[in-house]
């Protein structure tokens, strides 16, 4: 008999859709190799898939069947076995796993598609103190998009501003504003690679402290008829948030070093400041245990992935800084030589020398995951950790929790609060270095 098949909707960033059809006992990870095989992406590492629950999106184990996703529907049988009739389930490809070096992504098609789901997250950044940070993105999205300004070619409107601002901020300057000012940032940006244009988006993007980070709501008390409590997971740890006047306030940033445990005991979540008493403890609820073993396996895989890229960030800084070097005396020689020609920087192309070559993430996070004596085990894949591993599966029991191993000897937890917005989280860096520091010129 022939495999009974499903019809599955899969969302690229972007909105670009694949339709693809798949057995009904078919595992996420099934689904995931049919997306790469049809987008091309070789290396899909720090991305997942995840279906929408109660408005917010949950990263599937790849590893599980999809029916765990997806509704009872997933499993009635169908006429003739032709699959689903009428509309398809739906899934999501995103970002599971942020990294501020895009470099990082060896792969091209799939630093490109990381590309468009931040530049998707910048138009929906809140981040009102940084406006001059929107201008420089716009500029590089320009560049990479569509190549070096061309006088005749890129006259007038040649682009839409809604594709490279946020809503709000055309609604504050104007259109008009816009596009008389983006256009001068783009020709500066004139001899720089796509590929290179791409790469100091993804940077300057993970600057914006609303754009690399999940969120989610939980409830300060369990008898709370809706969570007014939002978690954050970052970069380089977690924040946690008050909603006041439904405007998220932030309370707490913890770096993983200032983080000694986490535990999910069924529905409630318990965060431990690392020095401090359980009495210092904070407690929230997620509303079902379900949510809760979700978190958790999240939670462990990006500490696990944040200790195993620790040496591999260093490495690139120190090959980035040294590649500023070679393009400043580049630079000074072709402009002594001829004053018009604008030189590509050093490692810009596709092709790079062997000793500017991207290392593999495979070698980086080998290095990376000896970067601490007391680190965990880290596998390539961070998906791959399975149902078995420790407190994964134990939510409902006080054995399941998650003792994250400190880095560093941590300080004292920082704790902040703002005003509403995101211009007051702490511990993030401030404003870009380099070109994003400018002003913007009169309207």
């Amino acid at each position: 008999l022939p495999t009974e098949l499903r019809d599955v909707l899969v969302l690229l960033p972007m909105r670009e859709q694949l339709r693809l059809a798949v057995g009904v006992q078919a595992t996420g990870r099934e689904l995931l190799q049919q997306v790469c095989d049809q987008t091309g992406i070789r290396e899909a590492h720090f991305f997942g898939l995840s279906v929408v629950r109660n408005n917010e999106h949950v990263f599937m184990d790849l590893e599980q069947k999809l029916s765990k996703y997806f509704s009872k529907d997933w499993k009635r049988e169908t006429c003739g076995g032709r699959g689903r009739p009428g509309a398809p389930f739906v899934a999501f490809l995103g970002v599971q796993y942020y990294v501020e070096n895009g470099r990082l992504i060896r792969d091209r098609a799939a630093r490109h598609l990381y590309y468009l789901q931040l530049k998707e997250r910048v138009l929906r950044s809140q981040c009102a103190h940084r406006e001059e940070a929107y201008f420089l993105l716009a500029a590089y999205g320009l560049q990479a998009d569509l190549g070096d300004h061309r006088r005749l070619a890129h006259a007038g409107r040649y682009f839409q501003p809604q594709t490279y601002f946020p809503q709000w901020l055309i609604a504050k300057r104007g259109s008009a504003y816009v596009l008389r000012h983006a256009p001068a940032l783009h020709r500066e940006q004139r001899g720089l690679s796509p590929r290179e244009a791409e790469l100091r988006f993804i940077r300057e993007a993970c600057r914006l402290e609303d754009v690399p980070v999940h969120f989610f709501r939980l409830y300060k008390d369990k008898k709370e008829d809706r969570p007014t409590v939002v978690l954050g997971l970052t970069l380089r740890g977690l924040q946690v948030f008050q909603e006041v006047n439904h405007t998220p306030q932030l309370l707490y940033d913890f770096p993983w070093p200032h983080v000694e445990k986490l535990a999910f005991l069924g529905k409630r979540f318990e965060l431990w400041p690392h020095g401090q008493p359980a009495a210092r403890r904070l407690v929230y609820h997620t509303g079902c245990a379900w949510r809760s073993r979700h978190l958790l396996r999240l939670l462990r895989t990006s500490h696990q992935l944040h200790l195993g890229l620790q040496q591999a960030r260093q490495q690139l800084q120190l090959l980035e800084e040294a590649e500023e070097k070679q393009c400043y005396r580049e630079s000074y020689v072709s402009d002594a030589r001829d004053g018009n020609q604008d030189p590509e920087p050093a490692g810009s192309g596709d092709h790079a020398g062997p000793d500017q070559r991207p290392l593999s993430l495979c070698s980086l996070l080998s290095a990376g995951s000896c970067c601490s004596s007391h680190a965990p085990a880290f596998e390539v894949d961070p998906q791959r950790a399975g149902p078995e591993e420790p407190g994964e599966m134990s939510v409902d029991e006080p054995e399941g929790v998650a003792a994250l191993p400190t880095e560093e000897p941590p300080c004292s937890p920082s704790t902040s609060r703002s005003s509403p917005g995101c211009g007051g989280r702490g511990g993030r860096a401030g404003s870009p270095r380099g070109q994003g520091k400018r002003s913007l010129p009169p309207g």
